[in-house]
């Protein structure tokens, strides 16, 4: 009986062993997937580091995954005096102005707009986004009392030189007023597991 047991505990023993081997791989996958920082990232802002990321899905759709790149002195609560970048990777077609006429709503959730900057700012996103098809990549820079920067695929495609336009931007995201509170935690690095 005792022998038997001792048989049972070592092939437990071995199945165990066999089994963290095979999952091994798995885990070494799952650390390469850290996406790359981005050229253009790299260049606008130097020392860049992944904060966090997320996935937007509409209706169970896939829309975009996220990712913020931020400076080593990045904090949450003061997003909007501190450089980052925001990269979004879209998971499907999507038209320009129909971006630039939902980004101008989501902007005018963190306070009232007047009509002119919304005209002007809706025209300036207008022609910094493009019609995009998966796998595209739109990149924003923020420069804090300055401006945002837009890239397509890495290649700078706009600069907006309006520092309320800029903050708001990226407060889309970033601000508490997102309609997005789950993506903006993602991407703040503020979820628990289990949340």
């Amino acid at each position: 009986m005792i022998a038997a047991r001792g048989r049972d505990r070592a092939a437990l023993s071995r199945r165990t062993a066999l089994l963290a081997l095979a999952l091994q791989p798995c885990v070494s996958l799952q650390l390469s997937a850290q996406p790359a920082l981005p050229t253009e990232v790299s260049a606008e802002l130097p020392g860049a580091r992944l904060l966090g990321s997320g996935r937007l899905t509409f209706m169970m759709l896939h829309v975009y995954d996220a990712r913020l790149w931020v400076g080593h002195d990045f904090k949450a609560d003061g997003f909007a005096s501190m450089p980052l970048a925001l990269e979004l990777e879209y998971a499907r077609s999507l038209h320009g102005r129909l971006i630039a006429e939902r980004s101008l709503e989501e902007m005018k959730r963190q306070g009232a707009v007047s009509d002119e900057a919304g005209e002007r700012w809706l025209a300036a996103m207008v022609k910094a986004f493009p019609d995009v098809a998966k796998g595209d990549r739109l990149t924003g820079l923020y420069r804090p009392g300055e401006s945002a920067r837009f890239f397509m695929n890495g290649k700078v495609r706009s600069e907006i030189r309006d520092a309320d336009f800029a903050r708001r931007f990226f407060g889309i995201w970033l601000s508490p007023q997102t309609s997005e509170p789950k993506l903006r935690q993602s991407l703040l690095g503020l979820s628990r597991v289990g949340s």
